[in-house]
């Protein structure tokens, strides 16, 4: 690939974006290429971590193609629908974020489930102030990262979240000194738990609206599991 660095590990696919001298900014080629990750993600499920090449995630989308693209591009949806993707890759993806997560960067970032932050990252939707609106998930996702009104701050007010501000607002469950360690070591505590019921549980957490129902549904399978069986009979044992 030539915009990013994909490593293949057993539990885990580890993805950096890498237009080191472009911020890491999204272009087509980039976008293109997270599709063919999503797709062998699809293919084989694995924990995601994403992360940026250098000193940043991604300083946004490549605003020459924003320029040239038309009416008919944004009704494709073209980073909607990667981002989209991603979202509802089957087990958890985190990110983790240095420097710029901006524009079309922070709405990557926002569509994984977990973020983990350096204390050089900041947050930030600045595409009003270029004539076009944060339209690739920030006004369906931000909210329910942040709330409505922090929301209303960083996609109207244009303000920018730093590591501190994300943290106490809940968009990153952590700044430290290295993210991408720290999102492995999660990631080490996500692949010790069951495939399925991490699946089930995701799908139920995205689910919108109440869904009692659902939960029992996902529960009654999960019950009926020899993953289930194993699991619980070495704790009791070992307890």
């Amino acid at each position: 690939m030539n915009t990013l660095i994909v490593e293949e590990l057993t539990d885990r696919v580890v993805v950096t974006l890498s237009r080191e001298k472009q911020r890491n900014a999204i272009d087509s080629e980039m976008i293109g290429e997270l599709h063919e990750v999503c797709a062998l993600v699809e293919q084989d499920p694995r924990i995601v971590i994403l992360t940026g090449a250098g000193e940043h995630f991604a300083g946004g989308a490549d605003i020459n193609q924003l320029r040239a693209r038309t009416r008919d591009d944004a009704l494709r949806g073209i980073n909607r629908n990667l981002f989209d993707r991603i979202a509802a890759l089957p087990l958890p993806t985190i990110a983790a974020v240095r420097g710029y997560a901006l524009g079309g960067g922070a709405e990557l970032s926002y569509a994984c489930d977990i973020r983990i932050a350096s204390s050089t990252a900041v947050f930030g939707n600045p595409e009003p102030g270029l004539g076009i609106m944060a339209a690739a998930g920030a006004s369906y996702r931000l909210p329910t990262l942040v709330g409505v009104s922090v929301a209303k701050q960083v996609l109207l007010g244009g303000r920018t979240l730093d590591a501190e501000v994300a943290l106490r607002s809940g968009l990153v469950l952590d700044v430290v000194d290295d993210p991408l360690t720290a999102a492995h070591a999660l990631a080490d505590r996500i692949a010790k738990q069951a495939p399925l019921a991490l699946k089930l549980t995701k799908k139920i957490l995205d689910a919108p609206g109440s869904h009692p129902w659902a939960d029992d549904i996902a529960q009654a399978v999960l019950f009926e599991t020899e993953d289930k069986q194993r699991r619980m009979t070495a704790f009791l044992e070992k307890k």
